[in-house]
């Protein structure tokens, strides 16, 4: 009996998967993603990625010299468009569904990689990362608000000075907040008592 042979066929294959380009660096960006959302900002490794994607960490390091470089690029290109405004006919129920909207994204695969790059990055690593998050969240998201604060001003209940950027910002900071600091989820209940315990109240129209 050729030993050798026998021995050789019982070890599993490697397949070469032989990608190149954009198909390539498509495999290497969806590996970065779900390695933060499973293992976080301080358990990334490119040699983990590099597994993830099944190609070689040389691969990686060619095209994304840092952890950094390659943890922006995957979120600037996996964060979903945040569509249009709800038009629901209520203040109350367009904040609700855009709450909604804001929690679904929030647990996604690329939302739970930007939470955790929020959360473990030190501030020399996270300012790397605040024109991705800007313009990619902070920018977009206010402005839904403020159409659906505008549509409620057209309607008559919102009251017409409730644009400021304060006032747009307290849901996704409350979001954040409880999600950072807290530990804690954001069911429908509670996303709907944040909207009518705080929200409501805070852009009534005065006498109403």
């Amino acid at each position: 009996m050729d030993t050798s042979r026998s021995a050789a066929a019982a070890r599993p294959s490697v397949v070469s998967l032989r990608r190149r380009g954009p198909v390539l660096e498509r495999a290497i960006l969806d590996a970065a993603l779900e390695q933060l959302s499973t293992v976080g900002w301080n358990g990334l490794t490119m040699e983990g990625v590099a597994a993830g994607a099944q190609t070689g960490k040389a691969a990686v390091y060619r095209r994304w010299p840092s952890k950094e470089d390659l943890v922006a690029e995957a979120l600037r290109a996996a964060l979903p468009p945040v569509g249009e405004a709800p038009d629901c006919g209520s203040i109350r129920e367009d904040l609700y569904q855009l709450g909604r909207r804001l929690r679904d994204a929030m647990l996604s695969t690329p939302g739970t990689a930007l939470l955790s790059v929020l959360h473990e990055c030190d501030s020399s690593a996270s300012g790397r990362f605040q024109a991705v998050i800007f313009q990619g969240v902070i920018q977009p998201s206010t402005e839904l608000f403020r159409k659906v604060v505008r549509r409620g001003i057209e309607r008559g209940d919102v009251r017409s000075d409730a644009t400021s950027d304060l006032a747009l910002d307290v849901i996704p900071a409350m979001m954040m907040y409880r999600s950072k600091v807290c530990g804690s989820e954001w069911p429908d209940a509670y996303i709907a008592e944040l909207i009518d315990q705080i929200m409501v109240p805070l852009l009534r129209p005065s006498g109403s």
